[in-house]
């Protein structure tokens, strides 16, 4: 095979933008790395937290007082949950929270006003439990 100065410079080029190309995916590949595996202990946590929510009864009349007990795995005692109500498609966060007991557990009280069926989750950060609903006539 002859290799004349043309021919070298299209192997060099073919090479250079071989190596650029498997330098770039290595880059992507370990770029993405940390979103598939959380490395923050924070990020671990949250990952392995689970709240659970239980309203006291499933419909009530409006502004009626009812509770939403439950508890928390993997949160620190004294943690905040909130109460959060889809709106619209969108979940919005009610002034209604409490801090959880030295067992994880929490008792909140609630009212609420928007007569209908109320799609609502406890949330505390991250992490938040499955979806209950309350009719309120």
């Amino acid at each position: 095979m002859i290799v004349s100065k043309r021919n070298s410079l299209r192997l060099a080029a073919v090479t250079t933008v071989a190596v650029l190309s498997l330098g770039l995916a290595g880059t992507a590949a370990m770029a993405a790395a940390p979103a598939a595996y959380p490395t923050s202990t924070t990020q671990q946590a949250a990952a392995h937290a689970g709240i659970t929510a239980k309203p006291s009864v499933t419909t009530v009349q409006a502004w009626q007082l009812f509770r939403v007990t439950g508890t928390t795995t993997g949160l620190k005692a004294g943690t905040e949950v909130t109460l959060q109500q889809k709106q619209h498609g969108k979940w919005v966060t009610l002034p209604a929270s409490v801090r959880t007991d030295h067992n994880g557990s929490y008792s909140l009280g609630v009212k609420l006003g928007i007569k209908g069926l109320n799609e609502l989750r406890i949330v505390s950060g991250d992490v938040a439990s499955p979806v209950f609903t309350v009719t309120v006539r």
